[in-house]
C-alpha cells in the first residue's frame, strides 16, 4: 500500500507538473523576451538575431530585447542562457564555435549538449578564403604549392581560436598535410585590418566579411568553401572546382534556450523561425550577404548540432589545439 500511495504521489506530481507548464506555455509571452548575443553588434551571429528575431517579435506580440554579452568565443553570452530560468523569456544566438568549445574549452561552465534546448537552425554561412594582395598566389592549387615550398612561412589570421575560420583553416591543413602559423585575433575586423596591411598571408571567413574589400581590389578572393557558387561571389570558384573535393564547411547561426525549457513554447519559436526564413524575402536578404536560411525543427537542430560537436572536436584533437595557442 505504501508503494502504492508513493506512486499515486508521484504521478499526480507529475500531472500537475505537466499543466503548470501547459498553462504557463498557454500564457507566454505576456512580457518583454531576451535574446542574448554572445558576439558584439553588426556581425553574422548579432544580424540573424535582429533579422530573424524582428519577425518573431511581430508574431509572438512581444518586443525581443537583444544584450551583447561578447567574450571567450561564445562562452560569456551562452552562459548567461545556460542559467536563465527556463520560463520562455530568455534565448540566445550561437554559431558554430558554440559547438567547438565542448572539446576545446576543458573549463566550460556548461554542457553543450545537454545544457540548452536547440530551437531552430537560422542559416549556414560558407566561408571565404581570401589572401594579402601581393601574396603571389591566385588559386587554392598555389596556395597549396606555396605553403608546401615554404614550410612554417605562411601565416593564416582567424577571428579567435576555435571559430570557424581557425578550424576550417586547420581542417584544410590535416587534408593537404600544410604547416601554416595561426595568427589569432578579438573578431574578424582586426584580422582583416591586417590582412590588408600586408601583416597576415591568408584567412577564412564570411563573403559579407570579405566581398566589399575583394571588389575594392585590396584583397585577393581564392575560393568558397560551397556546394556551389555563391550568388553574392559569383566569381569565386569552390574549393571542390580547384580540386580540393568534399570541402564543404563554414559557420551557422541558430537559436537556442535554457534546457528544460516548456516545449510548447521552444516548438512556437521554431514555427516563428522557419516561417520567417521560409519567406521569398527573406531569403534574397540572406543570399546577398552570402547566407543560406534554414529554418528547421528542434530536433533536427539538435541532430545537426551533436554532428558538429563530432566533427569540430576531431579537428581539434587531430590538431591538438589549445585555448592558450
Amino acid at each position: 500500500m505504501l508503494r502504492a500511495f508513493t506512486f499515486a504521489i508521484a504521478m499526480s506530481a507529475a500531472v500537475l507538473a505537466q499543466h503548470s507548464a501547459f498553462a504557463q506555455a498557454q500564457n507566454w509571452p505576456n512580457r518583454p523576451v531576451r535574446m542574448i548575443v554572445p558576439y558584439t553588434g553588426g556581425g553574422y551571429t548579432d544580424n540573424m538575431a535582429r533579422t530573424v528575431g524582428a519577425k518573431i517579435s511581430e508574431a509572438i506580440g512581444q518586443p525581443l530585447v537583444y544584450e551583447n554579452r561578447p567574450g571567450a568565443n561564445s562562452v560569456i553570452g551562452a552562459e548567461v542562457v545556460a542559467k536563465a530560468a527556463p520560463d520562455g523569456y530568455t534565448f540566445g544566438t550561437v554559431i558554430a564555435g558554440h559547438s567547438a568549445n565542448q572539446t576545446l574549452n576543458p573549463k566550460l561552465p556548461f554542457d553543450v549538449v545537454k545544457d540548452f534546448t536547440y530551437v531552430s537552425l537560422m542559416s549556414v554561412a560558407p566561408l571565404m578564403l581570401v589572401a594579402r594582395k601581393d601574396l603571389p598566389i591566385k588559386n587554392v592549387k598555389e596556395m597549396i604549392a606555396y605553403a608546401k615550398a615554404n614550410p612554417g612561412k605562411l601565416n593564416f589570421a582567424s577571428s579567435g581560436i576555435g571559430s570557424a575560420a581557425h578550424l576550417t583553416m586547420e581542417l584544410l591543413k590535416a587534408r593537404e598535410g600544410l604547416n601554416m602559423q595561426h595568427v589569432p585575433y578579438r573578431g574578424t575586423q582586426p584580422a582583416l585590418t591586417d590582412l590588408i596591411g600586408g601583416r597576415v598571408d591568408v584567412m577564412f571567413d564570411t563573403v559579407s566579411a570579405f566581398m566589399s574589400h575583394v571588389e575594392a581590389g585590396t584583397i585577393n578572393a581564392i575560393a568558397v568553401t560551397a556546394k556551389g557558387r555563391m550568388p553574392s561571389a559569383p566569381s569565386v570558384p569552390t574549393m571542390g572546382e580547384q580540386g580540393v573535393q568534399d570541402f564543404v564547411t563554414g559557420t551557422w547561426a541558430g537559436i537556442i534556450a535554457p534546457a528544460g525549457t516548456p516545449k510548447a513554447i521552444v516548438d512556437r519559436v521554431a514555427a516563428e523561425s522557419k516561417k520567417a526564413l521560409a519567406d521569398p524575402a527573406m531569403k534574397a536578404q540572406l543570399e546577398k550577404l552570402g547566407y543560406e536560411a534554414v529554418g528547421n525543427t528542434p530536433e533536427e537542430y539538435t541532430a545537426f548540432l551533436k554532428d558538429e560537436v563530432a566533427r569540430w572536436g576531431k579537428v581539434i584533437k587531430d590538431a591538438d589545439i589549445k585555448l592558450e595557442q
